[in-house]
């Protein structure tokens, strides 16, 4: 028998290369000019687990992007592992911030990764943090070591919203039936420091659309005279902060989660350097809810983040103009307990009420997702504790994350399981950013712990 050390050694470059071209494929579910690309990196995926060694592999199709199952049965008394991810990726824009083209993956030598980093959109989200379980069934099944059952469910529309997962999910839930669900969709605190995701953040997004005059208007004969949309929705957007950066919509906060000062001591512990952190992002100074640390700040607390807005002329040279409308594009992070369709209502509610006369305000929930919080004192997550001690020499810390997985909270309703978020990728890795890469060394290391955690679930539970 070879050890997954070997294995892995023997097949190195193999491993990158079969990543590298999936990674050329554009597989943006956001833009449907690249639908066809979404449809042949299915494909790529179907074709990578059969060879992996799954028995079974099929393209099921959903009212969008299809799903990609596969699975091997080796015994159907002993435990059954659901391995989830998705192949669709974030539109790579802006593209002139990028070093290379997103979509020619180059690896790289950085400060983090001096044996290197592949750079393209999706090296790190989702698609080679997901292609590391894809090898890891290669070596449990040439090799003759998968301890129990498998299954995956790779989909295409986790970055917009998973809309026809549940639907799915709740249609084949015979199909789906498992012990524990696997993702790696998350991060780990260092390269030599493996930490456990133990929380996610819940999500609402929602796009507002102010209206003003029914036309472009000459901003010399109108200025002063109409409400100008731009305006208008700039200082709305301002006052849904206060001067501490708390949010200001009514009934934000009413169920959000305080944790007790043991619990904050318990992450602070979690190594951190304030002045690193600055550092890697070219800031002088951290921003945020005051009476947090930055590290409580982008986990256990919820937020509230224009992420595009526009309106009105942004062309070259000049043209005086007051828009008719005006719009933003509105994401908030939300903590386990909130609802997100509350939340989301909530938010519509507040943000027409704020709207002076002379516009008209319109709000268009996206998409969202509840928060997860999972125990640290169960089978999953002690076997996934062993596995990193196995390959890492030391304990992984649990931590939460500040990032939103909807679908997981979906998944325990409607499967009743516990899910372990087993996260090989950096904080530095860039992921939904220009230059978003995945270390080398992070991608194998995931492929080398990945088999321990089946060996250790399978042993705790027969």
């Amino acid at each position: 028998m070879t050890s997954i050390s070997a294995y892995i050694q023997n097949h190195k470059d193999r491993f990158i290369e079969e990543l590298i071209n999936l990674l050329k494929i554009p597989s943006i579910s956001a833009d449907s000019a690249y639908k066809n690309d979404v449809l042949k990196t299915a494909e790529a995926v179907k074709s990578s687990l059969t060879k992996a060694g799954c028995d079974k592999v099929e393209i099921c199709e959903t009212k969008g992007y299809p799903i990609v199952y596969g699975e091997k049965i080796v015994d159907k008394s002993l435990p059954t592992v659901l391995v989830y991810g998705h192949y669709d990726v974030q539109p790579p824009d802006p593209l002139e911030l990028w070093t290379s083209p997103p979509f020619e993956p180059v690896i790289k030598a950085t400060k983090l990764h001096p044996d290197g980093a592949i750079f393209a959109r999706g090296a790190c989200d989702d698609k080679g943090q997901m292609y590391m379980h894809v090898k890891a069934l290669e070596y449990m099944t040439k090799e003759n070591q998968l301890p129990c059952n498998v299954k995956f469910m790779i989909e295409g529309e986790e970055e917009v919203g998973s809309e026809n997962l549940a639907e799915f999910v709740a249609k084949n839930k015979e199909k789906l039936t498992n012990d524990i669900i696997l993702i790696s969709d998350t991060g780990m605190i260092a390269k030599d420091v493996p930490s456990i995701t133990t929380g996610l953040r819940g999500l609402s997004y929602v796009e507002v659309e102010v209206t003003g005059p029914n036309r472009d208007l000459h901003s010399g004969l109108y200025g002063g005279a109409v409400a100008n949309p731009i305006n208008v929705l700039a200082k709305m957007i301002a006052s849904l902060h206060d001067e501490n950066n708390h949010i200001t919509i009514p009934g934000f906060y009413d169920k959000v989660e305080e944790l007790s000062k043991e619990e904050r001591a318990e992450m602070a512990k979690a190594p951190f350097s304030l002045e690193d952190y600055k550092s890697a992002l070219d800031i002088d100074a951290v921003y945020g809810e005051k009476g947090y640390t930055t590290n409580e700040r982008n986990s256990i607390r919820p937020t509230l983040d224009v992420n595009g807005i526009w309106g009105g002329y942004i062309g070259e040279g000049a043209k005086t103009v007051i828009a008719s409308k005006a719009y933003a594009k509105i994401s908030m992070r939300l903590v386990p307990h909130q609802d997100w369709k509350e939340i989301t209502q909530l938010f519509k509610t507040h943000f027409e009420s704020i709207a002076p006369a002379g516009v008209k305000v319109k709000v268009t929930p996206h998409h969202g997702g509840q928060g997860y919080v999972t125990p640290i004192d169960t089978i999953g997550y002690k076997a996934a504790s062993k596995a990193y001690e196995q390959t890492f020499g030391k304990t992984p810390i649990p931590q939460r994350s500040g990032g939103s997985i909807p679908i997981v909270s979906l998944f325990e309703k409607e499967l009743g399981s516990k899910t372990i978020l087993m996260g090989f990728g950096l904080d530095s890795d860039a992921i939904h950013s220009p230059n978003e890469h995945f270390g080398v060394w992070n991608y194998l290391k995931g492929i080398e712990t990945i088999p321990w955690f089946y060996k250790y679930f399978t042993e705790m539970s027969v």
